[in-house]
């Protein structure tokens, strides 16, 4: 990869890379440095890039994904499972029957997006939670506790 083609590429997703990633981490610093690491993975694999299967700015917008889900995996502590936390068989459908799609739709925007896409696979995509964390990179323990974390916000939201 040449000189040029890096400082192309630097300078047609830098912008869109670090917003999103701003989006999503609280510190800058932290942000620059995973934007840092981005490109420095996209540097130095882009001869694996094949542009048949996707485009470029999908393949940076993947690396980006998987380098932030491999920062949470390294700063996120790992968590013991609650042994009363709910099993797939006990899904709290009603919750999302029960309210108008308006209400629900308010309710879901409210959320992280990180929660409100689990949600969205989960009860929309009818997907079972193994499949949910395998498609978020993510083990079922860490789905099953967020997917916990989101239905008490979506309750707490749609009883406001």
């Amino acid at each position: 990869m040449t000189a040029e083609q890096q400082e192309k590429i630097y300078l047609a997703f830098h912008g869109k890379v670090m917003g999103y990633l701003c989006a999503r981490i609280n510190r800058r610093a932290e942000a620059e440095d995973l934007c840092s690491e981005v490109f420095e993975k996209i540097f130095r694999r882009f001869d694996q890039y094949d542009k048949t299967k996707s485009s470029i700015s999908t393949w940076v917008f993947t690396i980006t994904r998987n380098t932030l889900i491999d920062h949470y995996r390294r700063v996120k502590p790992q968590e013991e499972l609650d042994e009363n936390l709910s099993d797939d068989s006990e899904i709290d459908e009603g919750l999302l029957q029960n309210e108008s799609l308006e209400e629900l739709a308010a309710a879901l925007r409210s959320m992280p997006e990180e929660l409100r896409d689990l949600i969205v696979l989960r009860y929309y995509d009818n997907r079972p939670l193994t499949e949910v964390a395998e498609m978020m990179g993510m083990s079922y323990g860490a789905v099953k506790l967020r997917h916990q974390k989101a239905l008490a916000m979506l309750r707490k939201a749609l009883a406001d």
